[in-house]
């Protein structure tokens, strides 16, 4: 399922899973390049956390047509049901985790509302192509958890 406005852009879908082991997966920055669907996330960067927890700082090895290192701050946390973090130009990656017949209903979101340049994420295509990754991601997740059994 898809939800979206001009800043904000979601994908939910339900996993056949456990909502404490995949926001253990979420919360863990090592697993971020094995789930991302982007391709763009690369390596957690040495020195962070091994688990987030609200107002932990971790850092990505990132390539978005060249390579870059994003810097991430948690903003959100209430384990096991929500985790979110934004970086320095202030747009959030946001996973809601629901239980729900059959499963876990995972929500990822990403959310420019609170950006100043949102109006040029939106002409640069951000929205679009954060909506084809997060599917992919959420994919990910669900192999992942069918690989478990």
């Amino acid at each position: 399922m898809f939800g979206s406005s001009r800043y904000l852009v979601s994908v939910t879908r339900l996993i056949p899973a456990d909502r404490q082991w995949l926001f253990d997966l979420v919360a863990d920055p090592a697993q971020h390049p094995v789930i991302d669907g982007s391709g763009s996330v690369k390596a957690a960067r040495p020195g962070g956390p091994e688990r987030l927890s609200l107002g932990a700082t971790f850092s990505m090895d990132m390539n978005l047509g060249t390579d870059y290192r994003i810097r991430n701050t948690v903003i959100e946390f209430d384990e096991p049901s929500l985790i979110a973090w934004r970086h320095f130009n202030g747009h959030v990656w946001r996973y809601r985790f629901a239980e729900a017949p059959g499963g876990t209903q995972v929500t990822e979101e990403w959310d420019a509302r609170g950006v100043w340049n949102r109006l040029a994420l939106v002409l640069l295509g951000f929205p679009q192509r954060n909506r084809a990754g997060m599917a992919a991601t959420l994919d990910r997740l669900a192999e992942l958890a069918a690989a478990r059994d």
